[in-house]
């Protein structure tokens, strides 16, 4: 290691980006002060030779880990005021490697929503611009846009996000960066302000594949605290990642995935094969018979799980508190008050899925299709060792172009079957749209292949060059 720069100097060069960049990516920037002894610690260890994986690496946390003394909001108006006494055991794992963080990033209000508009903060504003509109603002993705948005914008090294449809893949598409969303169960949800407890999974966002192989080598580990967390066995993420793959590859193309897509889209899948097929891989077509029910599903599940988890934000036990003269006008004041319109809307329509009469007719309906979904991408694991798709079905939008709620959810068309499987994903930057605008691959892998997983998308990493 050359040691050309120093802990201080890195993590000034960051936040200092970071202060001059503050368009809402951050709800805000951690206080210098806070890190000085980590930053401390951390160039002595490098000193002495003992520094750990990730020492004085400046990363961002999404606004939905809880951080010990220091305000986690969920990017909403009720937890605006909640500072956790606990650290959540993702970013336990991170500061026990030696990181620094050096803020929290906005999302979208409880992590609900697609393009990171629903945060009671405001929306984060992607740094790329459409050559055809360059005063426009656009959209990061959501719900981890404040993540994606500040990675590529270079106010963190990287950060870590959330994803229970496509939080982290489908913005890291938008900002043209990498975003991988681990198998459900690899690490633990402890910690971290629930959504849709049967779905949401860490991951990094980062500016290469190897970075984020780094990071899942600190986060992806079992915790006894979580009952969905697998005690399956870990591997080294990073040492075998830039190697020749062994075996004939065989990548699957689903011709479901590309009905009624863009040229700027087809153009993508196309340059990947060209590319990766100097490398003996073979594509293979295939079809899904689940593809038209995955996001009606998701929308069935997602919200009633949501409705049950946020049933604790009522104003009394922790939160904010609204006035009111009796018991049940504080509770109603509160949430009326206290939740923003996108995260209403999903805890009335849980709360309508699960409600008498209703329950069997929705949400054990969705529960069984869910179980078809899971089995469709298991027919095809057989056939193939992997899956290519777009990540996102556009490029980024304009911010308020997507009001209805109907449309902002199709947003997530490639990347829900994927969360709703368990299965892990990956979304690399593989070129720009006719508009000067990143997009993304997805590539998705069976249950706990992350190792294989990062090798091939490094391999595409290289042969698109999209950061070169």
């Amino acid at each position: 290691m050359d040691k050309k720069i120093g802990v201080a100097e890195l993590y000034s060069e960051y936040a200092n980006k970071a202060k001059a960049n503050l368009n809402n990516s951050y709800n805000y920037v951690i206080d210098d002060d806070e890190n000085k002894l980590f930053i401390e610690q951390s160039q002595q260890r490098y000193a002495s030779g003992d520094n750990l994986s990730l020492d004085g690496i400046p990363l961002g946390i999404k606004d939905l880990f809880c951080t010990k003394g220091i305000k986690t909001s969920a990017s909403s108006k009720i937890l605006s005021n909640f500072i956790p006494q606990y650290e959540s055991f993702v970013t336990k794992q991170l500061l026990n490697s030696g990181s620094i963080f050096i803020g929290k990033n906005n999302c979208d209000e409880f992590a609900m929503g697609s393009s990171n508009e629903t945060s009671h903060f405001g929306p984060v504003i992607n740094p790329w611009r459409s050559k055809t509109s360059p005063d426009d603002d656009l959209v990061p993705g959501g719900s981890s846009g404040g993540s994606a948005a500040a990675v590529a914008e270079g106010s963190c090294v990287a950060s870590m996000g959330t994803d229970t449809g496509g939080s982290i893949r489908q913005p890291a598409s938008l900002c043209g960066i990498v975003g991988l969303k681990p198998t459900f169960g690899s690490c633990s949800r402890w910690g971290i302000v629930a959504f849709a407890s049967s779905l949401d999974q860490a991951g990094p966002l980062t500016n290469c594949v190897e970075d984020a192989g780094h990071i899942l080598n600190a986060i992806n580990k079992h915790d006894f605290n979580d009952t969905t967390s697998s005690n399956h066995k870990r591997e080294d993420y990073v040492s075998e990642i830039h190697e020749k793959m062994e075996g004939k590859i065989k990548i699957g193309i689903p011709s479901d995935y590309l009905i009624d897509v863009n040229q700027d889209i087809l153009n993508q899948i196309e340059n990947t094969k060209k590319v990766l097929s100097k490398h003996e891989i073979e594509f293979i077509d295939v079809k899904f018979t689940t593809t038209d029910f995955a996001l009606s599903t998701y929308y069935i599940i997602a919200p009633a799980e949501a409705s049950s988890n946020l049933a604790r934000y009522d104003g009394i036990r922790f939160g904010v508190r609204e006035d009111g003269e009796s018991l049940d006008d504080i509770y109603l004041n509160s949430r009326t008050q206290g939740f923003g319109d996108e995260v209403t809307r999903r805890i009335l329509i849980g709360t309508y899925v699960l409600s008498a009469g209703y329950y069997d007719a929705y949400y054990r309906q969705a529960q069984k299709v869910r179980r078809l979904i899971k089995d469709d991408f298991q027919r095809v694991f057989n056939e193939v060792d992997f899956i290519l798709t777009p990540t996102t079905p556009n490029e980024a939008f304009k911010i308020g172009d997507k009001l209805d709620p109907i449309s902002m959810y199709k947003n997530d068309i490639y990347t829900v079957p994927t969360s709703l499987a368990g299965l892990p994903g990956i979304s690399i930057p593989s070129g720009l749209s006719s508009n000067g605008l990143p997009l993304g691959i997805q590539l998705i892998g069976n249950y706990f292949k992350e190792k294989q997983l990062l090798q091939l998308a490094a391999l595409a990493e290289k042969e698109l060059a999209f950061n070169e």
